[in-house]
């Protein structure tokens, strides 16, 4: 049985106390007073009998258990909030037929999720969904093959649709773990290993060469990878760095104990994850796929990533909409 004393609310607390460090922080992320955010902290460790946070420290720091008990934590808040809300999905049984590509950035997490929520509710529909890079999702958007799309910006207006923006994914650096001791590591020490590069045609891979262009900066390559994970794969034995996403990052999750992630030693840049749809779609059904992305998003891609990568809470978060 659960202990009396562990509430839901004394769980929102810890989770924003244990993401901020600060009482005055967790007070204004969940609506309480100063006060009330230490009370709650104070029931949930009496009623776990365990201490979860150095109250000693500032910022607070969270002891051993308590970074057991946040992992738990967050898995815990985390199906709390999807569950709530597929319960407020929208009505989509009036479709006959829809059909969605998405980036197959999203693979391991976001998509499965989505497509079980869409399929629920397309009771007299026939759906139709894909997975492929954003360049060809564009394409197939542009060509009117789909209905809706989620991928990356090229910051271009595509005609005959409507972008709305979900998501800013920052550039980061992915090296071989160890490679490059003492955080970001320097150009001149990059300049060391080859740079392992997407295939020129993928969209990702002609935002970063832009970006190297207008920094003027030239690496040693003799790889092009059209695979994401083969890209991955190979930083991990020790062959090269990329550049890459926290997105890109996330998805590689078996390569995480070989590879390391590391922030840019130059000027930082990111690329919008939006989703796309024809623009002649008189409908709510586009604007009500996009609020459940962006809880879906949130919950399932920026809170786990940001839990493994707590220096990108500044760069990788939901855009304003």
């Amino acid at each position: 049985m659960i202990s009396k004393g562990v509430t839901l609310r004394g769980l929102e607390v810890f989770e924003a106390l244990a993401r901020s460090g600060s009482v005055a922080q967790a007070a204004s992320e969940t609506g309480l007073s100063q006060p009330a955010v230490s009370q709650q902290i104070r029931n949930l460790e009496a009623a776990l009998d365990t201490a979860l946070v150095d109250h000693g420290k500032r910022p607070m720091r969270l002891t051993a258990a308590g970074r057991s008990f946040l992992s738990r934590t967050n898995r815990v808040l985390s199906e709390l909030r999807l569950a709530q809300s597929e319960l407020t999905v929208m009505d989509l049984s009036h479709l006959t037929s829809l059909s969605l590509g998405m980036i197959d950035d999203f693979d391991n997490d976001l998509t499965p999720r989505l497509a079980t929520v869409l399929a629920e509710s397309l009771t007299n529909c026939r759906f139709r969904l894909i997975t492929a890079p954003s360049h060809e999702i564009s394409k197939a958007m542009t060509e009117r093959h789909l209905h809706l799309g989620v991928a990356a910006s090229t910051g271009e207006m595509l005609a005959g649709v409507t972008e709305y923006p979900l998501v800013r994914d920052p550039f980061i650096i992915v090296a071989p773990r160890g490679q490059f001791p003492g955080g970001a590591p320097s150009i001149d020490a990059l300049s060391q290993l080859p740079f392992l590069r997407y295939e020129r045609a993928q969209l990702i891979s002609r935002t970063i060469d832009a970006q190297f262009t207008r920094l003027g900066l030239e690496f040693p390559e003799r790889f092009e990878i059209g695979s994401h994970l083969a890209l991955m794969a190979m930083v991990a034995r020790g062959i090269g760095w990329a550049v890459t996403t926290p997105l890109g990052y996330m998805r590689a999750v078996r390569f995480h104990d070989e590879v390391e992630a590391c922030p840019l030693p130059f000027a930082p840049f990111s690329r919008t994850i939006s989703l796309f749809a024809s623009a002649d779609w008189a409908d709510r059904v586009p604007r009500d796929v996009h609020a459940i992305l962006r809880r879906l998003l949130q919950e399932q891609v920026i809170a786990p990533t940001l839990t493994k990568l707590p220096w990108l809470a500044d760069d990788l978060h939901l855009t304003n909409s």
